[in-house]
């Protein structure tokens, strides 16, 4: 968890840029900043998922009497006399035994039949003087007044008209109004948010009086003119209406009483708008119709529209005014009576069509209704989208910037996956019609705008991290540096380090017996392996001098074990000497030693030099000692030396203690060591020979020269060839012929480098 914070912290300036979609997707979901491009991009999700679900299949139950162009070629233009629609609407109940009739049309002006101006105008001429001319005329105007023989078709029939309401003319009325399925009272003070019209265009009052089931056909296409979704109920002079589907459904059902359905009511205060359905309510049964803002559903299509398309079966107006039909062949059926044909500018834009009829909408609605399969645009859709906004937003925003570009795409990819799963989920099970596109948006513009600052702001950052430490740093060293390039840089800084100073010794002569060329190859080659062993222990390298390689540990990247790596890279770096040697004695060459110095300690690291040439490299007293350390290899005959700061700071390993010596530069003495490996590593001789050798030091530094003696008479015993136990025998035999100061604090003081 603290690794986590710490990484939140430090890629903070690229979590809030990758926060910035998200505020944009908020903003947009509460109706502060409209980005239409969401709806739109919703619309299309819909559109897409609507048609990858539809049914496909044929609903048997409604049927369409399609005016269409034969019809029209049959019959005559529309709108056709009343007589033909009488003689349609009484072929429909007589002879084929239709359950329900519901017209997709207006019958907004009387017929103006030219049979009955005739009759009108012989009336008012000059044989109405004629005796009984006044009767016959009167027997006729039935028979010729074929409004009235339409509005008996339609008496005491389960007939549903159809009218419209319009906001485009100035208010303008016509026609009679069925009865208001909510009259104002009903909503109790309250005003929903439906849709408002100024005007209509209603039936003539004979046909209203006839036939007094009436709905309005009215579509609400969305911005982009797609018809997605009708209205249920809409609003005209305060009261509301009843649509043509909600009509004809409620016929079928009973007629059930249409009451408003509020969202948790009794904790609404008197004047919420807020409807969530239309709840017909018969008994004590009740059918709650979800709805959305506007009171409109959206349309549940079955699939391609048309005569052709499949989903309901259209018959041909002027097959059933010629009787082309079989008695009965509509048996029971739902009929809406619409047209297909383009002059009479029914067809609409829709998801599953660009020409549509209008009537099919219909149809399509009240086959939902049948079945109790609706599509909801639930009223918490805004809670749903704010939701899954954040959850999605934040788990992006937090995670990206600390994941690898591989990793990113995984988790990006796993979100999507997962709104998109959840939405279709929600939708395929329950109709659910939630929000996408933001989340979706949203989780592709964080991605993008991740990765772009990632290799715009935070790859130049890493570019130049890796130009400046490349060369001395290892490269899984400069690929952890580049996860936070801020926090490094070149300015020199004091920080406790460990340096390396390895010399190879046998090089001098080696370089007399080879030409220039092969010299500079078998350098480079050394080198090369040195350095990588260098590299694989995490240490930077600082320079090459002729045959003397510097490094340090610690720096630029913290290391508090740098002592233990510093002391492994050398241990390794002997026996990698020690592996060249072989193979220069196969190749008939030399063998080379190396020489190493370690010392610990307070050091200025940092970017050093002149205007024409710096480095990144380190200075201080612990530098210099490490120097001095690497002189003294040769001198005790060990591979390494190192000072007390770097043996304290190993303690993993075992270490022989060399001397006290007081270098060249120093005042105070030091104590020098050498590594013999790691702790638990000796053998039971080498710890009886290294606790020997620490009571002959004891010895020495008492100045008790005969128990020193013997001692390392002992230790030549065990290792005659150790170099160490040699030079100490030699300091015996000096101290014995020229004793030193009294004085003498056991140090060896070297007065060059």
């Amino acid at each position: 968890m603290q690794a986590i914070l710490q990484g939140v912290g430090r890629h903070g300036p690229r979590i809030a840029v990758t926060l910035l979609p998200l505020i944009f997707a908020v903003l947009h979901a509460v109706g502060v900043l409209q980005l239409g491009v969401l709806q739109r991009l919703d619309d299309i999700i819909y559109d897409a998922r609507l048609r990858a679900t539809l049914p496909a299949t044929r609903d048997e139950r409604v049927v369409i009497v399609d005016i269409d162009e034969r019809s029209l070629a049959e019959v005559g233009r529309w709108p056709w006399s009343r007589d033909h629609l009488a003689r349609l609407v009484d072929t429909l109940f007589d002879q084929q035994g239709i359950a329900l009739l519901g017209f997709d049309t207006v019958f907004a002006e009387p017929d103006d039949s030219a049979a009955l101006r005739q009759l009108q105008q012989l009336a008012q001429g000059a044989l109405a003087d004629q005796p009984g001319f006044a009767q016959r005329v009167e027997a006729l105007r039935p028979r010729l007044d074929h409004d009235a023989q339409f509005a008996r078709a339609l008496q005491g029939r389960p007939v549903v008209l159809g009218y419209y309401f319009t906001s485009d003319r100035g208010g303008h009325t016509s026609g009679v109004l069925p009865p208001p399925v909510l009259p104002a009272g009903a909503l109790h003070n309250r005003t929903l948010r439906a849709t408002q019209w100024d005007g209509y265009g209603a039936n003539i009052a004979p046909l209203a009086a006839a036939a007094p089931r009436a709905g309005f056909f009215n579509a609400l296409a969305d911005r982009d003119g797609e018809v997605r979704s009708l209205p249920l109920l809409a609003e005209q002079g305060g009261q509301y209406y009843e649509s043509l589907a909600l009509a004809m459904f409620r016929l079928l059902a009973g007629s059930p009483r249409v009451e408003p359905g509020f969202a948790n009511e009794r904790w609404l205060s008197p004047d919420a708008q807020a409807l969530e359905s239309v709840r017909l309510v018969q008994g004590t049964s009740t059918l709650a119709i979800a709805v959305d803002e506007r009171l409109a559903v959206l349309v549940p299509y079955r699939g391609a529209g048309g005569p052709t398309g499949g989903s309901f079966t259209y018959v041909s107006a002027g097959d059933v005014l010629a009787g082309r039909l079989a008695p009965g062949q509509l048996q029971g059926k739902i009929v809406l009576v619409g047209t297909t044909a383009p002059g009479l500018q029914d067809l609409r834009s829709t998801p599953v069509g660009e020409t549509y009829p209008g009537v099919e909408t219909h149809a399509n609605l009240i086959s939902g209704l049948l079945d109790g399969q609706r599509l909801i645009r639930p009223d918490y859709a805004l809670g749903y989208e704010l939701v899954m906004l954040l959850v999605s937003g934040l788990v992006l925003a937090l995670g990206l910037p600390l994941l690898s570009a591989a990793r990113a795409v995984l988790l990006s990819l796993g979100v999507v996956a997962l709104l998109v799963g959840l939405n279709f989920w929600l939708y395929l099970g329950h109709g659910l019609v939630l929000p996408l596109a933001s989340g979706l948006v949203t989780a592709g513009l964080a991605f993008a705008l991740n990765m772009s600052y990632g290799y715009l702001v935070e790859s130049r950052a890493k570019r130049e991290l890796a130009q400046l430490f490349g060369t001395y740093v290892p490269p899984e060293l400069v690929d952890e540096m580049v996860k936070d390039p801020d926090s490094y840089s070149m300015a020199a800084a004091t920080r406790e380090l460990t340096v390396m100073f390895c010399d190879m010794r046998g090089f001098t002569q080696l370089s007399e017996r080879m030409e220039p060329t092969q010299v500079q190859a078998l350098l480079n080659t050394v080198f090369s392996r040195l350095t990588q062993v260098i590299r694989r222990h995490r240490g930077t390298i600082d320079k090459y001098m002729g045959d003397c390689v510097m490094a340090f540990w610690g720096a630029p990247l913290e290391a508090p074990d740098h002592a233990t790596l510093a002391v492994n890279a050398a241990l390794e770096m002997v026996r990698e000497v020690e592996r060249i040697n072989r193979e220069h004695v196969a190749q008939g060459l030399p063998a080379i030693g190396v020489g190493i110095g370690l010392s610990t300690g307070p050091m200025c690291v940092g970017d050093m030099g002149s205007d024409v040439r710096r480095s990144y490299t380190v200075v201080g007293d612990a530098v210099n000692l490490g120097s001095r350390l690497e002189g003294l290899s040769r001198l005790y005959g060990v591979d390494v030396v190192a000072s007390e700061a770097t043996r304290s700071a190993a303690p993993q390993h075992v270490w022989q203690e060399l001397d006290r010596v007081r270098v060249k530069g120093k005042v105070s003495a030091v104590t020098i060591f050498t590594p013999l490996g790691r702790a638990g590593a000796l053998s039971a001789e080498q710890a009886a020979e290294l606790a020997l050798w620490k009571q002959c030091l004891h010895r020495w530094r008492a100045q008790d020269w005969d128990a020193c003696d013997v001692h390392l008479l002992n230790l030549q015993r065990q290792n005659a060839k150790k170099v160490l136990y040699r030079l100490y025998a030699d300091r015996v035999a000096s101290m014995r012929l020229s004793p030193p100061d009294p004085a003498w604090d056991g140090a060896t003081t070297f007065d060059t480098k």
